[in-house]
């Protein structure tokens, strides 16, 4: 299949550059240990920092506070090339591209200078804890309370399926404030773990998919931290994550894209190799229309969703505009990778075949950062 997708206007040479020195980077540091953070469920810490080192982490952070001064594109670059290599399990881009942000864009001048250079050399790992056992994608409703004691914030509450849980010492906690005032009671307080009483790491939870990835439940109880470590003020915590949203769900949609290519790349070759009837697989008509199928969608959804990061770029990214990247996208994908996987027949379904992998890893794509059912919702919101 020669069918490529035009660079869109924002891939510059510099990040083509770029490009070249992640994928090499990939493949040195990340892909000899990928079975192992399967195994494991973790990344370990050293990798965090050979990836700060190496200019992976905060790419889209100012130089002044230690990232690497660049843009959004950046991590695009990133998501897509982890996506296309099969790296799920290093949570660098919820670290680069969600947390980073919202020290970035709320943060005091102090906040920014005492954590983001420690984000960048991976000596802090970052993760936002949004998700509770009772409240899934109904972030009004969350039970986690910090009370205000003098110059502190005393935080009491649980957390569940939250990313680099399992290794993050810099967590954005999402907590009520003011439990009386709904939404505007809000805030988002920073915990450093490494220095929190109080704090614990419950399971590493057993998921369904992306196995290398850390994802675990948070307790805090009375987990008292400088009232200096509030973001952006009290009561403004659900606005922030209304405004972050978005470029969330088009990461999303990005993830969803590179591995799209990459399972449809993986069942040509399968096909192609293999032989059943005296020819081989990919003879079968019915093999080359599930394929162009595939690869018409996957077109659509990487000029869309490159067409997104433009917008994003630009500042004019909407939460309607991202919803429909990741209720799309993340449904086509699943779509895609379960006919790549029916064309390996029952090598599909061996642990062995990247197929296989993909398949699992995909299906939580519908779910996080909002379940697509909520999605339908935003996007109906402007019909």
């Amino acid at each position: 299949m020669s069918l490529t997708v035009e660079k869109p206007a924002w891939m510059t040479e510099d990040l083509q550059i770029f490009e070249d020195a992640v994928v090499k980077f990939t493949e040195r540091e990340f892909m000899p240990h990928v079975a192992d953070w399967e195994k494991n469920s973790q990344v370990p810490r050293e990798i965090w920092r050979k990836a700060g080192e190496a200019g992976m982490l905060c790419v889209a952070v100012p130089e002044e506070y230690g990232g690497g001064g660049g843009t959004f594109a950046h991590d695009a670059v990133l998501i897509d090339v982890w996506g296309r290599m099969g790296v799920t399990g290093f949570g660098g881009s919820l670290h680069n591209a969600i947390v980073a942000p919202y020290i970035v864009h709320y943060g005091t001048e102090e906040q920014k200078k005492r954590w983001l250079p420690r984000m960048a050399t991976g000596d802090l790992v970052g993760a936002i804890a949004m998700t509770e056992p009772g409240t899934g994608s109904d972030l009004q409703s969350v039970k986690t309370t910090a009370r205000k004691d003098g110059d502190s914030y005393i935080i009491n509450g649980s957390k569940t399926f939250i990313t680099n849980g399992g290794t993050a010492n810099l967590i954005i906690v999402v907590c009520k404030t003011d439990v009386s005032a709904g939404a505007k009671g809000i805030s988002l307080i920073l915990v450093e773990t490494d220095e929190a009483p109080g704090f614990k790491r419950g399971r590493k939870l057993d998921k369904v998919g992306l196995h290398g990835q850390d994802t675990s439940e948070l307790f805090f109880e009375d987990v008292r931290v400088p009232a200096s470590n509030l973001l952006g003020g009290e009561g403004k915590g659900f606005f922030m994550l209304m405004d972050q949203l978005p470029s969330e769900r088009l990461q999303i949609g990005l993830q969803g894209v590179a591995m799209m290519e990459r399972a449809i790349a993986e069942t040509v070759k399968y096909t192609t190799e293999r032989k059943a009837f005296g020819k081989s697989v990919m003879d079968f008509q019915n093999t080359q229309f599930v394929l162009a199928d595939a690869k018409a969608k996957t077109v659509v959804a990487r000029v869309f969703c490159n067409w997104g990061v433009g917008q994003l770029l630009e500042g004019k990214l909407d939460a309607y505009t991202a919803s429909i990247a990741k209720l799309w996208v993340s449904d086509e994908q699943c779509n895609i990778v379960d006919a790549c996987l029916q064309l390996h027949g029952g090598y599909g379904y061996m642990n062995e075949y990247p197929i296989a992998q993909m398949y699992r890893d995909a299906r939580v794509q519908k779910i996080y950062g909002g379940t697509n059912e909520i999605m339908k919702v935003l996007i109906a919101r402007n019909l």
